[in-house]
C-alpha cells in the first residue's frame, strides 16, 4: 500500500487572506493527502524548516499580496540549501501568467490560477508526486506537437482545389472510415497535416457538425503518449472525455476526443502515432 502524500500549504509574506489556501487544503485532504496549513505570514524560512520537520512530499503556496516573485524563489533556495530538492513546490493565487510562466521556468513546479478545479489541483500534485517517487508514468509533459487539423467539408474533391492549386499541396491518401460516418483526405503540411473530414451520410457526427456550424476546424489533434493512462488522469481533474477507451482513428492508431467545453467550445483529440497498426477496443 502506498504512503499517504504529506503536503504543508503555507502563506508566505503578509498577505492577510488565507480562503483559498484552506480551500485547497480541504481538496488535498478529501484526495486522500495529509495537509499541514502552517497559518498566515509565515516567513519563506519558518516555511522550509516546517517542511523539513513535516517531511513533507511537497509544499503549496498561496499569495494574494503581489510578492510573489520574491517568496517563491527564496523557498526554492532555502530548499536548496537544505539538499531538499526533492520536495515539490507549486504555488497559486494571484499571479499574472507572465510571472507563472517565469516560476514555472525557475522551479515552481506548477502555478495554478484563479478558476483552476481543486480536483485538477489535487489530481496535478498526486501525480506529481508519484512520479518523482518513480511509482507512476510520466502524464504531465505537454503533448509533443500537434498531429493534426481536421476540417469539416461537404465535398473533399471540391475542397481539395484551394488546397492543391493554391498553396500546391497534396493528399497523401483519401480513405473512407465507415465506424465514424467519413470519409478522410490527410494532407501533409510540415511536421503536421490536415485531415479533411466529408460525411459518409446524414447520420455522421461531422455531418450534424456541418448542418450546425457549417464547414471549418472540426477539432485539433495533439500527439501524446501513455493514452489510457493520460485520459485516466484527465478524468481525475474533473474534464469530461467522450472516450474513456482509445479507439483506432483515420490514421490507424489510438485516438480519444475530449468534450468540447473541457476547452472553451474546441474539440480536442489526443492520438499516439508511435502506435501506428496497434488494434484497440472501440
Amino acid at each position: 500500500m502506498r504512503e499517504k502524500i504529506r503536503v504543508l500549504i503555507a502563506k508566505p509574506g503578509l498577505d492577510g487572506h488565507d480562503r483559498g489556501a484552506l480551500v485547497i487544503a480541504q481538496a488535498l485532504r478529501d484526495a486522500g493527502m495529509e495537509v499541514i496549513y502552517t497559518g498566515l505570514r509565515q516567513s519563506p524560512k519558518q516555511i522550509v524548516r516546517a517542511a523539513l520537520q513535516e517531511d513533507v512530499d511537497a509544499i503549496g503556496l498561496s499569495c494574494l499580496s503581489g510578492a510573489h516573485n520574491v517568496l517563491f524563489p527564496e523557498v526554492l533556495k532555502l530548499l536548496k540549501e537544505e539538499q531538499a530538492e526533492d520536495i515539490i513546490v507549486f504555488g497559486g493565487g494571484v499571479i499574472p501568467h507572465q510571472d507563472a510562466k517565469k516560476l514555472e521556468e525557475n522551479g515552481i513546479k506548477k502555478i495554478f490560477t484563479p478558476g483552476t478545479s481543486t480536483k485538477a489541483v489535487a489530481a496535478y500534485i498526486e501525480q506529481a508526486v508519484r512520479e518523482k517517487q518513480g511509482l507512476s508514468k510520466e502524464l504531465l509533459a505537454p503533448p509533443s506537437g500537434v498531429d493534426h487539423i481536421g476540417i469539416a467539408v461537404n465535398d473533399i474533391d471540391e475542397a481539395m482545389t484551394f488546397y492543391a492549386d493554391h498553396l500546391h499541396l497534396k493528399a497523401e491518401a483519401v480513405v473512407e472510415v465507415p465506424s465514424e460516418g467519413v470519409r478522410v483526405a490527410f494532407i501533409p503540411v510540415g511536421n503536421t497535416k490536415l485531415e479533411l473530414l466529408e460525411p459518409l451520410d446524414e447520420k455522421s457526427p461531422v455531418a450534424a457538425f456541418l448542418k450546425k456550424r457549417g464547414e471549418g476546424i472540426h477539432h485539433v489533434a495533439f500527439s501524446t503518449g501513455s493514452l489510457e493512462e493520460r485520459l485516466v488522469q484527465l478524468k481525475k481533474e474533473g474534464l469530461p472525455v467522450l472516450n474513456e477507451i482509445p479507439k483506432t482513428g483515420a490514421g490507424g492508431y489510438p485516438i480519444a476526443f475530449l468534450h468540447p467545453k473541457a476547452a472553451n467550445g474546441v474539440l480536442v483529440e489526443l492520438c499516439d502515432p508511435t502506435r501506428k497498426g496497434e488494434g484497440v477496443k472501440s
